[in-house]
């Protein structure tokens, strides 16, 4: 009997991915792209989602060639990426202009402009979120203003995956825990709702918007076209697929209200899920969960992993091209070089963004004479722990205290921080076993749709294991809760005053 396989394919915000999995969840191969971002002006974020599309069929390809197995062993496909920003197609499928990533602020003032008349109370009971740039509704209101030819062309509103399913099959569908994520339907209902639009003053776009499928509905099959650029058989079923945040949740094991899941990568995703939704102007999003009569709570902002690739890049280059594979053990060695009762330096991870306050950005606080690199570089970690603990106090306001926090992302390849993060956050931390697990998320997707699961629980029971686990340090606790006290009253000094 042949062994059977399942393949996840995962757009994140600043690389591809392609894997293919057994039906036990064990990772057979990987491959990479790099994405390119497109940056004409100032607050704008694009990216060639043609080049996209040739990524994905040459990390297929390579996938099946590394792989060494037969095509036809692929049992299904599933979808997962980066949620909101904005993808647009004609109704042929072509792209109408680049695509817009969620990480895009050119239409912060239509946000602004919004929260001064209250749309955004209006808006809350219905979608159940925040306002921000980055979502769809925001940039098609900044299109509408300066880009009306685009708007014209436009057939399809398409997240990244949606893009990418579509060009596997033909088929324009949105799936709907992407799109309960965009502020255009009614999170609560789940499904399209004029009174939504009108809110936003986008009724005319209505039309514009997809059929809506689940996760684990099969939203086509490959056709002859992508058999012959992917080299996947033709008539493989194709899941709806997921947004990634479902996506590491899933993978990650989250089926119920025990756990929560933690995700330090270009965004910091904090969440857990209940059956009961959440709407309250102090969360930042309440969306649908892949499992169904399930809600997916989440607190988020570009406070994490992000801003240690920014350091690396600015102040160690040098070191990471001489080290190679050994840089990030001899990083380990600085965080530890530097002990907490030493190492007083407070960094504020905003970089790339805030989620304090707008105008904040980021910087060192406390260094001295006696401050050298090891206590520089620990506070970084420490800094995004800070903000990952501050996004789940946030959480904890309504609801108990989870027996466990399931972490994904590019933090967990290191032990010493996924320490730090058990210390300051005070919970346990478990890694689930694999590198990438929004692919497995994806797969799991295609296991269900095409029948290995009968549903998601099944999925996870089959194919999520724990790969490692840290216990809080009860004394580590107990120091850093002063030095997290320090962390929020100096933002709350400076935001004062700028």
């Amino acid at each position: 009997m042949k062994a059977e396989y399942l393949l996840g394919i995962d757009h994140g915000g600043s690389v591809s991915k392609v894997a293919l999995f057994d039906t036990e969840g064990h990772e057979i191969a990987v491959s990479f792209r790099s994405v390119e971002l497109i940056q004409n002006f100032q607050g704008w974020s694009e990216r060639d989602a043609n080049q996209m599309w040739t990524d994905t069929c040459e990390m297929i390809r390579e996938i099946i060639s590394k792989s060494g197995i037969n095509s036809s062993q692929i049992l299904a496909v599933g979808c997962t990426g980066h949620g909101n920003g904005l993808y647009l197609v004609d109704n042929t499928g072509d792209l109408v202009r680049n695509a817009i990533n969620s990480s895009d602020y050119r239409a912060q003032s239509y946000i602004d402009r919004w929260k001064a008349c209250r749309v955004d109370q209006l808006s809350l009971p219905l979608t159940a979120q925040c306002l921000w740039p980055g979502q769809p509704n925001a940039l098609i209101a900044w299109l509408i203003d300066h880009e009306p030819e685009t708007i014209e062309k436009a057939r399809w509103i398409l997240m990244a995956k949606d893009f990418i399913r579509m060009k596997l099959t033909g088929k324009f569908h949105a799936e709907i825990t992407d799109m309960s994520g965009t502020s255009l339907i009614n999170v609560i209902d789940g499904k399209y709702d004029n009174k939504v639009l009108e809110i936003f003053g986008l009724e005319k776009i209505g039309h514009m918007l997809p059929p809506l499928i689940g996760s684990a509905d099969v939203a086509g099959y490959i056709t002859s076209e992508a058999s012959i650029s992917t080299g996947l058989k033709e008539g493989t079923p194709v899941a709806g697929g997921m947004f990634d945040i479902d996506a590491c949740a899933l993978a990650s094991g989250i089926v119920d209200e025990n756990q929560m899941s933690l995700v330090a990568g270009t965004w910091g995703n904090n969440q857990y899920i209940s059956k009961t939704p959440l709407v309250d102007k102090d969360l930042f999003m309440t969306s649908l969960y892949s499992i169904p009569c399930w809600y997916l709570m989440l607190e988020r902002s570009p406070t994490s992993v992000s801003n240690l690739e920014w350091f690396i890049k600015t102040f160690l280059s040098n070191e990471k091209e001489e080290m190679g594979d050994r840089f990030f053990h001899w990083m380990d060695a600085q965080v530890s070089a530097a002990t907490p009762g030493t190492a007083n330096v407070i960094f504020l991870p905003f970089i790339h963004g805030c989620n304090e306050k707008p105008t904040l950005k980021a910087c060192f606080y406390g260094m001295d004479g006696n401050t050298n690199r090891s206590m520089l570089i620990r506070s970084v970690y420490e800094g995004i722990v800070f903000a990952h603990k501050h996004h789940i106090d946030r959480l904890l306001k309504f609801r108990d205290r989870p027996t466990v926090i399931r972490c994904t992302g590019g933090a967990t390849n290191s032990a010493v921080w996924m320490q730090l993060f058990a210390d300051i956050i005070g919970i346990p931390m478990e890694i689930p076993e694999g590198t990438q697990l929004g692919a497995l998320g994806a797969a799991m997707a295609a296991g269900a749709c095409c029948g290995v699961y009968n549903g998601f629980p099944e999925a996870v029971r089959n194919m999520i294991r724990i790969r490692q686990r840290f216990e809080p340090n009860p004394d580590q606790f107990a120091m850093y809760e002063k030095k997290y006290l320090t962390y929020k009253n100096f933002i709350q000094k400076i935001k004062n005053i700028l």
